[in-house]
């Protein structure tokens, strides 16, 4: 993990995790979201995938924490976020995280950061989108 200071155009911050069957188990419960792909391995074992897939808001969740806890978290405030799912993201497999400054509207206290997450081994993208984030604390220049 990498820390940013001032955002500059192209500064990257990475972030490493993995999920767990357990945290799926829990986000179902939570979302009300018990569709069997994500949750039972007998039903998913026949579909395109093979196995059980991370529900889309819970894969994306991971740019939340990113923004809520490492990264500027005091006083990051979440303008707008989109994400697009290139491939489905399983359980027990490492990934990496990269958010990239894209754009820096000064004027508004805001940064346009391009988020993405990668399997680590294989380097494969699975999600990319963007997210606007405000933080007159730590995005003034």
């Amino acid at each position: 993990m990498n820390t940013i200071q001032r955002p500059k155009i192209d500064d990257v911050f990475t972030f490493d995790f993995t999920f767990t069957e357990e945290e799926i188990q829990l986000y179902a419960k939570i979302s009300g979201d018990c569709n069997p792909i994500h949750v039972s391995e007998s039903y998913s074992k026949d579909t395109i995938f093979g196995r059980c897939i991370v529900h889309g808001y819970y894969s994306i969740s991971i740019f939340s924490k990113v923004y809520g806890t490492l990264l500027y978290p005091e006083e990051h405030i979440l303008i707008s976020q989109n994400a697009k799912y290139l491939k489905p993201i399983f359980t027990g497999i490492e990934y990496t995280s990269i958010f990239t400054v894209k754009e820096i509207h000064p004027d508004k206290n805001r940064v346009l950061y391009k988020n993405e997450i990668f399997q680590k081994e294989t380097g494969e993208l699975k999600v990319t989108g963007e997210a606007l984030l405000m933080n007159r604390k730590h995005y003034s220049w």
